[in-house]
């Protein structure tokens, strides 16, 4: 599929990212607009965050969040987390999230982090099949989650 970009978000792609987001995690009640605000001007503004976009003619279509972590270990290399990986439902199996997902991991490399990860909560064969595409290795670490009650 082409006609997309793929770039660093903007402020004005706000709106695009949180409509995205409703295909991420449906349940997920819309946040109120000033505290979506100021966590999406944090989140540009970091010198740690970065999100990209895909770009169809105005509109986001894909998305995913970057974040590189100064690190000690390994040399004083950092280390990535990538989250929020999110294409919405019509432009999937279309390269667009693959396309979003390299661009991050490119900017990993580029900033000289030593490995990237990636969790998904996701079952589906397509999902896992689909970050292992992009590079993604199953069941090399044990990954644990706590979350706040």
């Amino acid at each position: 599929m082409g006609g997309y970009s793929v770039r660093r978000a903007l402020p004005e792609d706000m709106p695009g990212v949180l409509e995205l987001y409703k295909h991420l995690n449906p349940d997920d009640p819309m946040p109120e607009y000033a505290a979506a605000a100021a966590q999406w001007s944090k989140l540009l503004g970091s010198q740690i965050t970065q999100v990209f976009v895909a770009d169809l003619g105005g509109k986001v279509v894909s998305s995913c969040v970057l974040a590189i972590v100064p690190n000690l270990a390994r040399g004083a290399r950092p280390f990535a987390v990538v989250e929020n990986v999110v294409t919405h439902p019509d432009y999937r199996k279309k390269g667009v999230g693959g396309t979003v997902l390299k661009t991050a991991l490119g900017a990993a490399w580029d900033a000289g982090c030593y490995k990237v990860m990636l969790a998904t909560g996701s079952k589906n064969e397509s999902t896992l099949k689909f970050y292992e595409g992009v590079g993604f290795k199953r069941n090399t670490k044990t990954f644990y989650e706590i979350r706040r009650r």
